[in-house]
């Protein structure tokens, strides 16, 4: 299979005929077109949550200098689960998201409660 890259400096220009029926299109067509093509629907609440967290807990992570490995045994995740959470694959639960919390406020705290770990 051929395959080629795209210059980001010189994208690709639509054809005559596509900006026509570009600058035909309404509003309302536009967010229906929009609506019905999953790959460029809008992000759900759900969504977004799970990319705030994501973004939290690996600031979380980093500050701490730890790794996906050190951090989840340190403090007793499994690592899947982590990596799941850092990629908005899933979200933590309500108890997850409070010990989550704790370490950030107090991760001395929690070495301490978990043995040193």
């Amino acid at each position: 299979m051929a395959t080629f890259e795209l210059d980001p400096l010189d994208p690709p220009r639509p054809s005559a005929e596509a900006s026509r029926r570009l600058a035909g299109l309404t509003e309302e067509a536009i967010d229906a077109l929009q609506a019905s093509d999953t790959d460029a629907a809008p992000p759900s609440d759900a969504m977004l949550e799970r990319a705030v967290v994501a973004r939290r807990l690996k600031r979380l992570r980093e500050r701490l200098n730890f790794n996906q490995v050190e951090f989840a045994t340190r403090y007793r995740i499994p690592v899947a689960t982590l990596r799941d959470w850092e990629q908005a694959r899933r979200s933590p639960d309500a108890p997850a998201l409070a010990y989550l919390a704790v370490i950030e406020a107090e991760p001395e705290a929690v070495d301490r409660a978990l043995g040193g770990a």
